[in-house]
């Protein structure tokens, strides 16, 4: 209990979460490489606008500390000569622009403005940013809430279509991250979603066909993790090919 105590407490620091020492189990970011493209498992992916964006929407809702030590830039585009010189100065991938700041801030402020949302988010006893582990199906698999309440857990997520969200998380795999996460909390999770262009707000559950479909992706991932990766892999992934009829 003491080392799992430890492995979650180490998991806090998001340097370890995404680093090596978190590499040593299966996440949900996985689900979709080893499904699709297993010959990119674990290749390192470069920082983009998307994901700053989506860090500093869930720092201004959970992490407010954080959400201050944002680069923001003012500049009309990425190509100028001063963005250039303020992401070389600062030693980043990516920053974002003024305008990109200021229209996250107005997502949170959407979701804040809506009484149900924040209570959900601000309820007495949540947790924010808590990592867990566990076995599922054999395999050691991580993961990290955004909220852990008293009887649920709560991922923040941002669309630009909330009316296609239903089928968006079949294609983005939050059926085997409410799956998954269902297995290493204990608790069901629910989804609150904002479309960015719009501005809507919605509140999805994981239903028994949502969380059927993640355990289907779990298991047919796991295959193709043992095959070419784990312990006792007997395949070599450069000979990975995609077959099927047309």
């Amino acid at each position: 209990m003491t080392k799992t105590k430890d492995i979650i407490e180490s998991l806090k620091d998001d340097t370890l979460y995404y680093g090596e020492f978190g590499k040593q189990y299966l996440s949900n970011s996985d689900i979709g490489t080893l499904l699709s493209n297993p010959k990119e498992f674990r290749v390192g992916r470069p920082d983009n606008k998307n994901f700053a964006e989506g860090r500093y929407f869930h720092q201004l809702l959970l992490e407010p500390e954080k959400a201050k030590q944002t680069l923001c830039v003012d500049v009309a585009s990425r190509n100028s000569k001063a963005y250039k010189e303020f992401v070389a100065e600062h030693g980043v991938e990516v920053a974002l622009l003024s305008k990109e700041c200021s229209q996250v801030l107005k997502l949170v402020e959407e979701v804040n403005s809506i009484y149900e949302c924040y209570e959900l988010i601000n309820a007495d006893g949540n947790i924010y940013e808590q990592p867990a582990v566990g076995m599922i199906k054999g395999v050691e698999w991580k993961g990290k809430a955004d909220i852990l309440g008293k009887d649920y857990i709560i991922d923040l997520k941002t669309t630009s279509n909330i009316n296609d969200f239903k089928w968006l998380a079949r294609k983005y795999n939050y059926d085997s991250q409410a799956y998954i996460y269902q297995q290493l909390f204990g608790k069901p999770m629910m989804f609150i979603v904002v479309d960015k262009i719009t501005k809507m707000v919605g509140i999805y559950n994981a239903d028994e066909d949502a969380l059927h479909r993640g355990e289907e992706k779990v298991e047919k991932a796991i295959e193709v993790y043992n095959k070419f990766f784990g312990e006792n892999a007997d395949e070599d992934i450069n000979n990975y090919i995609i077959k099927g009829t047309i």
